[in-house]
C-alpha cells in the first residue's frame, strides 16, 4: 500500500510539473479514491516543498518564482531591449496590424509606440505589462485573453489560441528563451506558451524573433519552432570590448 501512495504522489507531482496546476476532484477521479486521501498527498507534496496548495487543489510551487523572475527580468540587458526594441519600431509602417508577444523586449517597443504612435496601428497582445502601457496612448489595441500564465506575466491556452486565428498580422515580434544554433531550434519554457506562438507564427506575414545576445547560451524546455520558419531575427551582439 505504501508503495502505491509513493507512486500516486510521484504522478501527481509529473502532472503538477506538466500543467502547473491540479484539482482534488480531478485526482480523485484519476486514481479512484477519496478527495481526502488526495488532500493528504498535496499535504505531504507542500511539506516537502513540492506544490503549494491552494482551493480546491494545489499549484507547482515553482510558479512563484518565476513569477518573481519575471520581475526581475525586466532589468536585465535592458540596454540591449531597447536597443532591439528600436528595430522592431523601425519595421513598423502605418495601418499594419502588428502582435506584440510575451517578451519583455516587447515592453520597450510598447513604450517607443506610446511616445511616437505611429499612424492608423492595430497592435494585438497577450501580455498584461504591454496592454497596461498601451492603454495610456490613443493606440487602436486588442487584448487576448485566456488562461494566465504568472511566469510570463501573460495569457496562453485555448482560448488565447481560438481568439488568435482569427487574425492575421502584418507583423509578429515573438520572445524566445533561447536558440540553439547547432539544431536550428529556437524555444520557450512551457508547452502552452510554444503553442501560442505556433499560432503567431502561422497567422503573420513576417515573424521576428527578439534576441538579446544571452538568448543563445541558453536553452528552453520546449522547442517551438526552427531558425528558418521566422521572416528574421533582431539581435544584438555583445562586445567584450571593456
Amino acid at each position: 500500500m505504501s508503495m502505491f501512495v509513493e507512486e500516486r504522489q510521484n504522478l501527481i507531482l509529473e502532472d503538477l510539473q506538466e500543467n502547473g496546476k491540479v484539482l482534488v476532484k480531478d485526482l480523485s477521479t484519476r486514481f479512484g479514491v477519496t478527495p481526502d486521501l488526495i488532500r493528504k498527498d498535496l499535504a505531504f507534496l507542500e511539506s516537502k516543498g513540492k506544490c503549494k496548495k491552494i482551493y480546491g487543489g494545489a499549484i507547482l510551487k515553482r510558479l512563484n518564482v518565476h513569477l518573481e523572475d519575471a520581475n526581475s527580468r525586466k532589468n536585465v540587458n535592458s540596454k540591449e531591449k531597447q536597443k532591439i526594441a528600436q528595430m522592431a519600431y523601425d519595421l513598423i509602417e502605418p495601418n499594419m496590424t502588428v502582435f506584440l508577444d510575451i517578451s519583455t523586449t516587447n515592453i520597450e517597443l510598447a513604450k517607443l509606440l506610446v511616445l511616437s504612435p505611429i499612424s492608423d496601428i492595430t497592435v494585438v497582445t497577450n501580455m498584461l505589462d504591454v496592454i497596461q502601457i498601451l492603454s495610456t496612448s490613443q493606440i487602436h489595441s486588442i487584448f487576448i485573453g485566456g488562461e494566465f500564465d504568472y511566469a510570463r506575466n501573460g495569457f496562453v491556452g485555448n482560448m488565447c489560441d481560438e481568439f488568435l486565428q482569427r487574425f492575421h498580422f502584418d507583423l509578429a515580434f515573438l520572445g524566445v528563451v533561447g536558440i540553439d544554433l547547432e539544431s536550428k531550434s529556437v524555444m520557450t519554457y512551457m508547452p502552452n506558451d510554444g503553442q501560442t506562438k505556433r499560432i503567431v507564427l502561422k497567422q503573420s506575414k513576417k515573424s521576428y524573433m527578439l534576441a538579446d545576445s544571452d538568448k543563445f547560451y541558453q536553452i528552453g524546455n520546449y522547442e517551438y519552432a526552427k531558425m528558418n520558419e521566422f521572416y528574421g531575427i533582431l539581435q544584438t551582439i555583445k562586445s567584450n570590448k571593456k
